[in-house]
């Protein structure tokens, strides 16, 4: 199991390496194979109607009359062992690791992230537990009732929670749930120190969209895995009903919910955008949107590094949880 979670660890590292060359290069190499100049690359780290000198300082700073590949390696290397950024009025290290200096805000990225980054990991894992009970739970007895009123009512309703994006749901309970009726109050969380419960509404909307989903991708599977022979068996051996269908049923059918759930969750803990701009919450999805709408490059860049890092460590995982469940994957 050891050896099997170092290579796991080793293809993360260099699948993270590889994302960061191919983003780096999005934000840096196509726009000079599209005719943008230094000046205007150096313009997206300034502030508004930035002067000539203030641009050759940044040219200057990032190197970004360099090639490529020389500013790729400055940019990792201040990731590895940190930078120091010169704003022209004060000097500040930013520590390792360094994702850059937002010149605009006057921040670093990382304190940004970090700032948002909580909000996000909220809205993530309370979602993520109520889509997680809730479909596959109605997958389930779906399954067992196959063809029944449950059965079609519960794969109704998922069909329409799949089809209605957390925009639309969202912005259609602010209205009636917390407006018109007053059931809930307004979403207004803005860190840890915040009620958690202000979320409820944004974890509905959102789990309303992915339980959908594996609610029927649990149906499905249990649906093929209940007939298998290993379930006959089963229930010739007179193990009780709860056994079979937990035990044997369910856990033969966790293979594609994990993988799933894996790229799911690593998605929405790199910023769950159209939650976080329906309600106004302030996470990383809210950040980095501003920071495109600002045309601000590090912000852009360092948002961008932290949801592909998040979307390797949930795989990660979900790799990890496979050689739990089935033994046979450790020495694939």
């Amino acid at each position: 199991m050891v050896a099997f979670i170092v290579r796991r660890l080793l293809g993360a590292v260099g699948l993270l390496l590889i994302i960061s060359a191919v983003t780096f290069a999005i934000f840096f190499l196509v726009p000079k194979a599209a005719g943008v100049t230094s000046d205007d690359l150096a313009g997206r780290f300034a502030g508004r109607q930035p002067d000539a000198a203030t641009l050759a300082a940044i040219k200057d700073r990032f190197g970004l009359d360099d090639p490529v590949p020389v500013q790729y390696g400055k940019y990792i290397k201040s990731i590895v062992a940190g930078d120091t950024y010169d704003t022209g009025t004060e000097k500040i290290d930013c520590p390792a690791p360094c994702l850059g200096y937002s010149f605009r805000t006057n921040q670093s990225v990382l304190d940004q992230i970090l700032d948002r980054a909580p909000v996000t990991l909220m809205i993530t894992l309370g979602a993520a537990v109520l889509w997680i009970l809730a479909g596959v739970s109605i997958g389930v007895i779906s399954a067992l009732k196959r063809g029944t009123i449950f059965d079609r009512a519960a794969m109704s309703v998922a069909l329409a929670g799949v089809s209605l994006p957390v925009f639309f749901t969202g912005l259609l309970s602010l209205a009636f749930v917390v407006h018109s009726w007053n059931l809930l109050p307004e979403v207004n969380y803005r860190g840890l120190g915040d009620n958690p419960f202000n979320l409820l509404l944004p974890w509905i909307c959102l789990a309303f969209l992915y339980a959908a989903l594996y609610a029927r991708l649990t149906r499905a599977g249990m649906l093929e895995t209940m007939n298998e022979d290993f379930i006959r068996t089963a229930r010739a051996k007179g193990l009780p009903e709860r056994t079979v269908v937990v035990k044997h049923g369910l856990r033969a059918s966790l293979t594609p919910i994990m993988t799933v759930f894996g790229l799911d969750l690593g998605l929405l803990l790199g910023g769950a955008i159209i939650t976080e701009k329906t309600f106004s919450i302030p996470g990383l999805g809210q950040l980095a949107l501003d920071g495109i709408f600002q045309s601000d490059l590090p912000v852009v860049l360092g948002a961008t590094m932290t949801a592909a890092l998040f979307i390797v460590l949930a795989n990660l995982v979900v790799d990890i949880l496979y050689g739990v469940v089935d033994p046979r994957v450790r020495h694939s």
